[in-house]
């Protein structure tokens, strides 16, 4: 993931879309912690922001989940 997401993003996007951006945000975090591990990390700040990437789509879920905000459509430009 090379920018952070917002909530309100997130909340735009359908449930295949952040189980797929779940999946991508958790496999960043574990590359990143290996190359902390290995003494490779530059940026020690993209772990944190990742780590709250993830908790914002688990956020979101949660939300979806117990009917506390529902589906938001995209916006259409059709004019």
């Amino acid at each position: 993931m090379a920018k952070s997401l917002t909530a309100g993003e997130l909340r735009v996007e359908d449930q295949d879309t952040l189980v797929q951006k779940l999946k991508e945000a958790k496999e960043e975090l574990f590359n990143l912690r290996f190359q902390a591990a290995t003494g490779q990390l530059e940026s020690h700040g993209r772990l944190r922001a990742v780590r709250r990437e993830i908790a914002r789509i688990y956020t979101v879920m949660r939300e979806r989940e117990l009917g506390i905000v529902t589906v938001v459509e995209k916006e259409s430009s059709d004019g």
